[in-house]
Parts: C-alpha cells; sequence; structure tokens
C-alpha cells in the first residue's frame, strides 16, 4: 500500500474522533479541526515514521494537544485572547445539547484538568497512557482527574456522581 493511502485510511478513520476530543479540550471547533489538521500534515510530511508507529492515532493526537498547548500558552500572554475566542459553538452539526454542556463545564476548569478529564473519560485511556501523552508522572494525572471530578461536580451530573463515591469510599 502507498504512503499516501495509508494516511487516507487513517485520515477517514480517526478525523472526526480527533476533532471531537480535541473540541472537548479547548472547547472551540475551528481550533480543534486546525490542530488536527496540522497533525495530519505532520504526518503527510513523514508517512512512513507513521507507518513504523504502533499507535498512529496516539501520535496523532499527542501533536494535535500540543498544537492546542502551544496556541493557549501564546494566547494566555497575549491577555487572554484563547478565551475569548474559546466560547464554545452551541450550534455543531450532529453534537448533542448535553455534549455541548460538557465542553462549556469543561472551560471551566484549568487547562491541565481539562486535557486530563478528557483524555481519560472521552478517549478512555488509562493514567499510564495519560502520564506518557502528557510527559507528566501518573501522580500528577491521578491529581489533576481529582481536582478535575471535583470542580465538574456541581456542574456535571455525571461527575457528581463520580465525585459522591470517591468520598464515600
Amino acid at each position: 500500500m502507498a504512503d499516501g493511502d495509508t494516511v487516507r485510511e487513517l485520515y477517514e478513520g480517526c478525523y472526526r474522533r480527533l476533532v471531537g476530543q480535541l473540541f472537548a479540550i479547548c472547547g472551540n471547533l475551528g481550533e480543534a479541526e486546525d490542530a488536527v489538521q496540522e497533525a495530519f500534515v505532520r504526518a503527510i510530511e513523514k508517512p512512513r515514521r507513521l507507518a513504523q508507529l504502533d499507535s498512529p492515532e496516539a501520535w496523532l493526537r499527542t501533536v494535535a494537544l500540543n498544537v492546542v498547548r502551544r496556541r493557549y500558552r501564546r494566547a494566555t500572554r497575549s491577555h487572554g485572547l484563547f478565551s475569548r475566542a474559546g466560547v464554545p459553538e452551541t450550534t455543531l452539526p450532529g453534537l448533542s445539547a448535553d455534549r455541548v454542556a460538557l465542553v462549556k463545564a469543561l472551560r471551566q476548569l484549568p487547562y491541565e484538568q481539562r486535557e486530563a478529564i478528557v483524555l481519560h473519560h472521552i478517549v478512555d485511556l488509562p493514567v499510564r497512557d495519560i502520564a506518557v501523552q502528557l510527559g507528566v508522572p501518573e501522580g500528577t494525572v491521578k491529581a489533576r482527574l481529582s481536582r478535575g471530578r471535583s470542580r465538574l461536580a456541581p456542574l456535571v451530573h455525571e461527575f457528581a456522581d463520580d465525585a459522591e463515591e470517591v468520598n464515600h469510599v
């Protein structure tokens, strides 16, 4: 199979999923699409390297997350432009009202907690994989998840139930 075919199949198989994951983190569809597209551009530039990876989708997600992080850091240095531009859209095709409400709630978390919550609860990655992907210790991921769940509890019923279970155990 040609290298271009590999990237095309990967694009068709995971583009929408990656955009959804990044949207949950950054809260802006345009930012999410741009970040995922930039990841695919990098994949096109190095298709043989991509083909050698055990999980090309995880590599694409990492690249896209790094793009979003870089933009977030730049924007926060530029007087919070990212937060004004990053207001979640409420009329996205195929996005339920519950999903939009979740993204709005996630936007109220610090970026690091939001990132951990999305990777664990939406992408369904184990703590170990999140730690590797973010380049932080597992304990840091666990702390971010715990703090993020606590902050989300009053905003999102699903997380409120999780927080109650943790507090009663």
